[in-house]
């Protein structure tokens, strides 16, 4: 099984040089150069907006937008949120669903073990918290991928010890009826983007593994280039 050069980034990583990090990271794993890489890391504040990202879902306040080829919708990534960007080769038969299932998973796995209970939402990607008394879950998770020459890249999202305020501008993944929440909200204490990357990173080499040995760590059938976020 490829074994995944696992990179905790230091710092705040500029969005826009993490978008050529994945680029050459890419192309070094479409040549056969790279295994595979995950690049863990916060980028400072900025909105990004995918392919299916509409005029009501941009910021209200005139706040600048990076546009990018993954899939969803608009979305804020800033420090205390921890992005994780698996850059690696799908298995056969391309299923690029089931690859968001099983990062779903992860992200589920991530939030169990920080005492947090996640679930997923039917219909909506991503991985939710309810909310006590019920009502609309809030999202605690996002994924937003884009695969070329069978290699996905972008990722996913995981809202650990962030401001929430900069999401009141946006409609977060043109979901206008759900709310957004953190890990540290969640679980009553201070959760930092540290231990959940020190989560993330071996659960998705697991991932990786189980995919390429048919052992899914969740399963599905559809297949699509693009997954929401």
């Amino acid at each position: 099984m490829p074994q995944l050069e696992i990179i905790r980034w230091p710092g705040l990583l500029d969005y826009e040089e993490g978008l050529t990090v994945q680029r050459a990271y890419h192309a070094d794993v479409v040549a056969g150069r790279s295994p595979g890489v995950v690049v863990l890391c916060e980028h400072p504040g900025v909105y990004t907006a995918g392919r299916r990202t509409e005029s009501t879902d941009l910021p209200t306040d005139g706040s600048p937008v990076v546009e990018v080829d993954r899939g969803g919708r608009i979305t804020w990534h800033g420090p205390g949120q921890l992005v994780a960007y698996p850059i690696v080769r799908l298995a056969d038969p391309l299923d690029v669903v089931a690859w968001v299932r099983d990062l779903e998973q992860v992200v589920l796995d991530a939030a169990a073990s920080v005492g947090v209970t996640a679930e997923r939402v039917a219909g909506r990607s991503g991985v939710w918290v309810p909310r006590p008394g019920g009502g609309p879950h809030d999202k605690v998770g996002a994924i937003g991928l884009h695969v070329a020459e069978h290699v996905s890249s972008h990722g996913i999202a995981v809202n650990c010890d962030n401001d929430l305020t900069p999401y009141g501008a946006i409609v977060p993944c043109g979901i206008a009826d759900a709310g957004v929440t953190t890990l540290s909200r969640a679980a009553g204490r201070p959760v930092t983007v540290d231990e959940v990357a020190a989560l993330v990173g071996p659960r998705i080499q697991q991932a990786v593994d189980g995919m390429h040995a048919g052992r899914r760590i969740s399963a599905t059938s559809t297949t699509r280039q693009e997954v929401a976020a």
